[in-house]
């Protein structure tokens, strides 16, 4: 089987959104790029990883320069400069880094809007993860040993964060079913069972693309 696939995930906060696009890959025995991303987006554009990474997945907070590029800036067709908000040349460089490893070979890609950069890309499968609240409570819980209501309020922070960024940067709405191809439930299925599900779902996009 030698067709190429691309998933990209897109997911709420303690959802196991990350660690599903970890098990799909493995499955499929191909690369998952998450964090990696970030990495390689600061190497390309010469900036210090700390600062990239406290800048990844958040919107520009430049009132002015959003009003003069308007909401779209990756469809605006500017390029990577010195005068524009960190944020937006990360994106920028973010945007190139995911067109290029496409095209290279199959992958997984979790998060920085992959679905809509790669929106056009014929072999792309787009998956949003989410999960009933008390589950993502539950595993933020403890995962980072935090009680109950701080879980609550660190996933309400990274769900908006996240949402800002998506909608800043692609015009679209994160989490609208028909952004995506599959839209799961990962608290039904588990990790493992929804990882086994996307997995299953590319060998057979495989197939019949």
């Amino acid at each position: 089987m030698n067709e190429k696939v691309i998933v990209t995930i897109a997911r709420q906060y303690g959802s196991g959104g990350r660690e599903i696009g970890e098990k799909v890959a493995a499955s499929l025995g191909i690369a998952c790029y998450d964090r990696e991303l970030i990495t390689l987006a600061a190497q390309k554009s010469g900036l210090n990883a700390n600062i990239v990474h406290s800048a990844d997945e958040k919107a520009t907070n430049s009132l002015l320069y959003t009003l003069a590029m308007g909401s779209n800036i990756y469809s605006s067709g500017a390029s990577v400069s010195y005068d524009i908000p960190i944020n937006d040349r990360l994106f920028i460089t973010q945007c190139d880094i995911i067109k290029n490893l496409a095209e290279e070979n199959s992958c997984v890609m979790v998060g920085r809007s992959a679905d809509y950069v790669l929106r056009d890309h014929p072999r792309r499968i787009s998956v949003f993860i989410y999960a009933d609240l008390q589950t993502r409570i539950a595993r933020v819980a403890e995962r980072h040993s935090l009680s109950e209501s701080a879980a609550r309020d660190l996933i309400a922070k990274t769900d908006k964060r996240r949402a800002n960024y998506y909608n800043f940067y692609t015009g679209q709405k994160w989490g609208k079913y028909d952004n995506y191809h599959m839209s799961l439930d990962s608290s039904l299925l588990g990790i493992d069972g929804t990882a086994k599900l996307i997995a299953q779902f590319a060998e057979d996009f495989r197939e019949v693309r």
